[in-house]
């Protein structure tokens, strides 16, 4: 098992070299069920090790809804593994920091001690906005924001709390956006750093590995547990050869807008995978929603054509850390 897990970290290693290689057959699939779409639809997808890509409209601005919280956990994982955070600080939820939307927070008593750990938990398991905002209580948006532009992803952009008024003046183009803007092309990158266990800021000092690891397995494992699973993971975890879920992920929704960015533990090598639908004329709450369902069968699509023998959760373990 150890040497399985050794290879699959050398491989991931080499993925970076991997350049991008439009797979043109599943690209003509990819936007037919893109066209079939009542509403818009962005895409990133590109398997790490073997380069293959499929985009459309992967450099748009696009609403983040709650995906934008994948950047609150990279630098809630960065600084866990620097030690200026650690998962087991306590946090206390107070009442006026209440809100409604996704989540339970808002139904617990206060005020009520925390850890980080559970803090963040709550916002990528169950998308808690509560939770969230005690994120941002913890990493401000100016830091947020910040290390995104050193990234690169200049167009990955935390505005403010949820359901909360803004504390100074806003970009001209937040009331566009509301809570975050990405592209499908920059949040899968994040997606992928993630996935790498990628911590660290260009000319910032480097994270020691062991405590990157350990941070990356905490949030991959929150990860790994979405709670929301009817778009990426619909049809693809029936591929899935293990107990445990072979897909990292997180949504977001709003009326007319279904997404989700994952990372999909494929046999053939990882995939990361964006997917933003958005103007969507079906705007209901059900897990038939048009936005979902063409998300789901985007993402079968692109695993059944690049690993035909589907998923493995075992490359998904935590502890492995996706280098």
């Amino acid at each position: 098992m150890r040497k399985a897990l050794l290879l699959l970290t050398v491989v991931l290693f080499a993925c970076g070299c991997a350049r991008a290689q439009v797979d043109p057959t599943l690209q003509k699939q990819v936007e037919a069920l893109a066209s079939a779409h009542h509403g818009e639809v962005a895409i990133y997808a590109r398997q790490l090790n073997t380069g293959k890509s499929v985009e459309v409209q992967p450099d748009l601005p696009v609403q983040t809804a709650s995906t934008i919280k994948l950047a609150l956990l990279w630098e809630a994982m960065r600084q866990v593994a620097l030690g200026t955070a650690r998962w087991d600080e306590r946090i206390t939820l107070k009442p006026d920091d209440l809100v409604g939307g996704s989540g339970m927070l808002h139904f617990f008593d206060a005020p009520l001690q925390l850890t980080l750990k559970d803090v963040a938990t709550m916002m990528v398991i169950v998308s808690d906005n509560t939770a969230t905002n005690l994120m941002i209580d913890r990493f401000p948006v100016a830091t947020v924001d910040q290390d995104m532009a050193a990234l690169g992803l200049d167009q990955t952009v935390l505005y403010k709390k949820v359901f909360k008024p803004a504390t100074g003046p806003m970009p001209a183009d937040q009331p566009r956006f509301g809570l975050g803007k990405t592209t499908p092309k920059q949040i899968g990158q994040l997606m992928e750093k993630i996935g790498r266990c990628d911590l660290n800021l260009p000319g910032k000092p480097k994270v020691d590995p062991e405590k990157a690891d350990a941070a990356c397995t905490v949030g991959l494992t929150m990860l790994r547990n979405q709670f929301y699973r009817d778009t990426v993971p619909r049809y693809v975890d029936l591929m899935n050869s293990g107990p445990d879920n072979a897909i990292a992920s997180k949504t977001g929704s709003l009326d007319a807008t279904r997404s989700d960015v994952a990372i999909i533990a494929a046999k053939t090598g990882p995939i990361v995978l964006a997917v933003y639908t958005f103007n969507n004329k079906d705007k209901s709450w059900t897990v038939d929603n048009e936005g979902e369902r063409t998300i789901a069968g985007i993402a079968k699509a692109i695993v059944s054509a690049w690993s035909p023998e589907g998923t493995d959760s075992k490359l998904l373990k935590p502890g492995l850390g996706l280098h």
